[in-house]
């Protein structure tokens, strides 16, 4: 049986927003709904009524009469709201339920002294910003490039350009120079905005040769302004000179390009993911205020950098009235307990962070409410890997018993969570609480037909208003096509696995394309990693599958990550499969078990199991993985290693 950790109040309905949005659906609509299953339901068979109900509810800003929803429903392509204009900025900046002198953005920094800035200041300094891009000649559809940390310049530049109508995007300075003209050489960008460097921790890293080498690779920029941050300055340069020029917003279709994201890049170039405006202001809208609980009066926190799409969704905090909480710097210096205390000194009430994190704090024997008053604390946010039960169970026991922990699962490609929380349903420990909101997910099989209960590929099949508006320079839609519409036709798979329970709940359990497959049956890789990495002995790991092409069982290699004064010998072996045997089942016995230094993971966190499944399959190191979009691309010399000995 599995265990529920957090039950929703009895006056639920009364104290969340979920719950007045409810009761707006049957004051406007006539419409009444028992529980979370029933409205979740209506969301994705009538896309018309409930996409048209999240725009008349948060009431948003746009520019002349909505005479259309959903045309034509067809994946992909499908149009949202055509005919409509609207702006992003322009919705993000009316800040709800705030006071002109009430904090809106609070920033904190290894660099330098907080900065806050209240909701006139912010509207100001937007207002300063738009009109020095367009002295720089910025106008809509041009490109605007971000080389900054998660400070407060970044989201006053974002909102800038997106008022003018131009395209934003960000790159953290901690990706190396390949990985930002790789990115930023496909959308030839007009301006840059860069940091000469930050501190990470106590060290300073300068990135003054970066944005000199960044520079020449980009013939397209016209003017580059470098932000003297390591020396505390506040502020952004030369577009912050006052012209006297008021706000103003560009009325922009409803699929008018807002910012540009970029897929992980770890095989090849990273596909430039384009947003629309009026399709992530209504995603956000709704999975901030209905699934978050997030409104005025709170202080929303995600850590994150620029470079992850975890950022853009802060960003949007505003809109449904909340402050947003920014930290630039290392979340484990000078020790693991650094991210709790900043909740405590920041007042947040909603902690937003991913899955590798909690799981370090609780390795780490961590207890967060010892260390710092969480009393503020309502609401937990963890994505970014599957979160396992044990990682549930420690939030619960050592953080707060009252808070509502949201599992989340999505993508950049999205920019929102696919699968995630409710304040109406309880969480059990390991599961994701439901699908969320207008968000048609399902577990297909291997022929395309729907399973409950049951390990399947998840597909969305019924479009979402913040699915990519298209990929940079895909002009036929081919790219587009094959990366979401090549296996089941008309339907988006996303490339996970997931198990859809009879109650609704959803476990992740990897990605479909790093599938461990013994024998014919299945396993994901979350499944390993709670397993191996809850021994006192293991830091991290990675699990990979090397198929037979002769039809045979393949080889199960294991890589661990030992903690310090642990050595792989042939005991250590034979309690990791000991442990698999025991919680798993035998088929999840490693053919073999490697000791490595260290875990290849991106800038954002995950794990590289696909890359170092290709190394070790005789792929080279160039082509199976893009160096600069890893955070520790020195960890693939052991797999490379690895690969020549078993050739030989």
């Amino acid at each position: 049986m599995t265990k529920v950790l957090w039950t929703p109040p009895a006056d639920v309905r009364q104290t969340s927003r979920i719950g007045d949005y409810l009761g707006w659906l049957e004051k406007h609509r006539g419409l009444a709904f028992a529980d979370y299953d029933a409205l979740w339901h209506w969301s994705t068979e009538d896309l018309t009524g409930f996409w048209s109900s999240i725009w008349e509810y948060f009431d948003v800003v746009a520019h002349g009469p909505v005479t259309a929803v959903l045309p034509d429903a067809t994946m992909p392509g499908a149009k949202w709201f055509p005919g409509t204009t609207l702006n992003y900025a322009e919705n993000v900046l009316r800040m709800p339920g705030v006071g002109d002198d009430e904090p809106v953005v609070l920033g904190y920094s290894q660099t330098r002294e907080p900065l806050v800035l209240t909701a006139a200041q912010l509207r100001e300094q937007v207002r300063r910003a738009r009109a020095g891009l367009r002295r720089l000649g910025v106008g809509e559809g041009d490109r605007v490039a971000a080389y900054l940390p998660n400070i407060p310049e970044a989201v006053v530049l974002m909102l800038a350009t997106a008022s003018l109508g131009a395209i934003f995007s960000s790159c953290a300075p901690e990706f190396g120079t390949r990985s930002v003209t790789d990115r930023w050489q496909q959308i030839s960008p007009k301006v840059l905005v860069a940091v000469d460097g930050y501190r990470y921790g106590d060290k300073l890293i300068d990135r003054a040769g970066e944005v000199a080498a960044i520079r020449a690779a980009l013939p397209s920029l016209e003017h580059t302004i470098v932000l003297p941050y390591t020396q505390g300055n506040v502020g952004l340069g030369e577009l912050a000179a006052d012209t006297g020029e008021p706000l103003a917003f560009t009325p922009v279709p409803f699929a008018h390009p807002l910012y540009v994201l970029y897929s992980s890049g770890t095989t090849g170039l990273p596909k430039p993911i384009v947003h629309g405006h009026g399709g992530i202001l209504l995603e956000h809208l709704k999975m901030l205020a209905l699934h978050h609980d997030l409104g005025p009066g709170d202080r929303y926190f995600w850590f994150s950098t620029t470079g992850w799409m975890m950022w853009n969704y802060l960003v949007s905090g505003p809109a449904v009235g909340a402050a947003i909480v920014l930290f630039d710097g290392n979340p484990g210096a000078p020790d693991l307990g650094m991210l709790w205390r900043l909740a405590e000194e920041a007042g947040m009430t909603y902690f937003g962070t991913s899955a590798p994190y909690l799981l370090a704090c609780r390795k780490e024997g961590l207890v967060p409410r010892e260390v710092a008053d969480l009393s503020r604390l309502r609401g937990l946010g963890s994505t970014g890997a599957p979160l396992p039960a044990e990682g549930f169970e420690w939030v619960y026991d050592n953080i707060n018993p009252d808070l509502m922990l949201l599992s989340l699962s999505g993508g950049t490609d999205v920019c929102t969570g696919f699968v995630g929380g409710t304040p109406l349903n309880p969480v059990y420990a390991g599961e994701i609480a439901a699908r969320c909101l207008g968000a048609k997910v399902e577990a297909y099989d291997g022929a395309g037909h729907p399973v409950l209960g049951g390990l399947g590929e998840l597909v969305i099949s019924a479009p979402m208003p913040s699915m990519p508006v298209a990929f940079w320079g895909d002009t036929t839609g081919e790219k587009y096509r094959e990366a979401y519409f090549d296996v089941f036709p008309g339907v988006w798979r996303h490339g996970d696995w997931i198990t859809i329970t009879d109650r609704g709940t959803c476990v992740i359990t990897g990605r479909s394309d790093a599938t461990l497959n013994r024998g014919g049956v299945r396993l994901g890789t979350a499944e390993f990693y709670s397993v191996v990495e809850g021994m006192d002995e293991v830091a991290d790991s990675v699990v990979v599958h090397l198929e037979d092409d002769e039809g045979g069982a393949g080889e199960l290699l294991l890589f661990v990550v030992l903690v310090p004064g642990c050595e792989l010998d042939d005991a250590m072996r034979g309690k990791i499969a000991r442990e698999l045997r025991t919680a798993l089942s035998p088929r999840h016995i490693p053919d073999a078990i490697y000791q490595v230094a260290a875990v290849p993971r991106t800038l954002s966190g995950k794990k590289l199991e696909v890359p170092v499944k290709r190394i070790l399959t005789g792929t080279p190191v160039e082509s199976a993985a893009a160096k600069g979009a890893l955070a520790n691309p020195e960890s693939l010399t052991a797999f490379e290693e690895l690969a020549r000995t078993r050739a030989a």
